[in-house]
């Protein structure tokens, strides 16, 4: 099978996840936030993807906001919002 197929298949399977399974995955693959073993688009994907299907939920915004700030400083700027945001939620 040529690897471009098996991402394929690995990234079909992650935008028809649901919140709880794309998590477990992220936890599995990606244990530690400096690194892991998803490429870092595949990661930030999957943040986004949860963060769709829970979209008020302030720990899992700062989670992915981190991921986003370790591996900037393109996306330092969403990693921001996303901390105003959870911010905003809790009343800070």
């Amino acid at each position: 099978m040529r690897p471009d197929h098996q991402e394929h298949y690995f990234v079909e399977e992650l935008t028809f996840a649901d919140a709880e399974t794309i998590l477990a995955m992220l936890r599995e693959l990606c244990s530690n936030l400096v690194d892991g073993l998803l490429p870092v688009w595949v990661r930030n994907l999957a943040y986004r993807l949860v963060l769709l299907q829970r979209p008020n939920q302030p720990a899992l915004m700062r989670e992915a906001a981190d991921s986003l700030y370790m591996h900037g400083p393109d996306w330092d700027n969403l990693a921001t919002e996303l901390r105003s945001q959870a911010d905003a939620l809790e009343g800070r």
